[in-house]
């Protein structure tokens, strides 16, 4: 049959994490390779609490079709969210509820991309949003990202060179890197993207698990007109809910809305009614912060275990929040060599080079997820996986 398959087939490739997901279904590998939310962190009783009053109190709505755009209490919650985070004055109207942010990424792409039209990633780039954009069958085109964001001396050259239709990014505790980009930095993005004329993608999925620091805006904050911004409740209540959101003004937000009546009509109501009933009867502040600090404390047990076991001349990003460490080895090593040996050691991580678009990069870094693992895990992986490293380095 596959010779019937649309040609944008050939582009589409599987997910390399959910791939290497089957070698950690066996129990005695230990896997920082999923980008999995802690279970401990699932508010399980509440949800079994709030599922029994949504169908007792609105059995109605939450079991009928509903309108594209969501339930309107949801959007509204979303909407305070925003103005007591970082006084982002939205109108509840201008949030749209999807199927998660993987949504969000598909819906931008049906509105926006022709084939061949061209969007900026960073480089490394988050994986999900690569295999999503290349149904499209765009061009890429990457900026290195630095440690306190984009290059934007690098985006203006780019930009010189070939107009852009959009710059997707991810500017909080950034998956892979763990990166952020600081409040300098938000703020010349935004300007040059409102400047230059080009569409500035916020995808923040990880923005409220900031363990170290202070929270800074959203880029959309400063270019409101000229960007579009995702969230989602995935990593702050359950990612088995599939509840997102984007936010979008204008012919865009009418846009969203018309190809997502024609991919799936509306997110699941009986979700979303769960979800409004949780939030209206638990403590979801008080549930981040207890994330917040597990995740804080894994992430440091995992720099200390580096530090112990790791050889010299590996590197790593020390994130302020999120999920994930970065790795680098030295010049000339290959991680998928690497995972090879790993495996054989029981330890999995995620190479680096699925996460760049462009040929011979990022054969020397991976990626490592502290969320989902006690400190037990992570003392003993980073140890199987410093093991590992020495015998690949000799």
């Amino acid at each position: 049959m596959q010779e019937t398959f649309a040609k944008r087939m050939g582009k589409v490739h599987r997910s390399f994490i959910r791939e290497i997901l089957k070698v950690t279904a066996d129990p005695s590998i230990i896997s920082f390779a999923g980008g999995l939310p802690n279970p401990e962190c699932f508010p399980s009783k509440a949800i079994a609490e709030a599922a029994q009053r949504a169908l007792t109190n609105a059995p109605v709505s939450a079991l009928q079709y509903a309108p594209t755009e969501g339930d309107p209490e949801l959007r509204a919650w979303i909407a305070e969210r925003y103005d007591q985070r970082m006084g982002l004055k939205l109108d509840p109207d201008d949030i749209l509820i999807t199927t998660g942010s993987q949504q969000c990424v598909d819906m931008v792409a049906k509105v926006f991309l022709d084939q061949g039209d061209t969007v900026v990633l960073e480089r490394p780039a988050y994986l999900g949003a690569i295999q999503s954009f290349s149904v499209f069958e765009p061009q890429f085109r990457t900026i290195p990202l630095l440690e306190d964001g984009p290059d934007l001396d690098a985006l203006e050259a780019l930009l010189d060179e070939a107009p852009a239709k959009l710059f997707y990014a991810v500017p909080n505790f950034q998956n892979p890197s763990g990166l952020s980009y600081s409040l300098e930095k938000r703020r010349a993005v935004a300007e040059l993207c409102l400047r230059r004329g080009l569409l500035f993608v916020e995808d923040d999925p990880y923005g409220e698990l900031r363990f170290k620091g202070e929270h800074l805006p959203s880029v959309y904050t400063f270019a409101e007109g000229q960007s579009i911004l995702m969230g989602s409740f995935s990593k702050i209540a359950t990612p088995g809910f599939r509840l997102g959101w984007i936010v979008a003004r204008g012919d865009v937000r009418d846009a969203l809305i018309r190809v997502k009546q024609a991919s799936d009509l509306h997110t699941p109501s009986l979700t979303q009614r769960i979800m409004v009933e949780l939030l209206q009867h638990f403590d979801m502040d008080a549930h981040i912060a207890m994330i917040r600090e597990r995740y804080g404390h894994q992430r440091n047990v995992m720099v200390e275990a580096i530090r112990e076991h790791f050889p010299e001349g590996v590197t790593i990003s020390e994130p302020e929040g999120g999920m994930f460490l970065w790795v680098t080895l030295p010049q000339g090593c290959s991680s998928m060599q690497l995972m090879d040996k790993a495996v054989a050691c029981k330890v999995a991580f995620v190479p680096g080079k699925p996460f760049y678009v462009d040929p011979g990069e990022g054969e020397n870094t991976l990626r490592l997820n502290f969320s989902n693992a006690s400190e037990e895990m992570i003392r003993e992986g980073v140890a199987r996986l410093g093991k590992a490293l020495q015998e690949f380095l000799q």
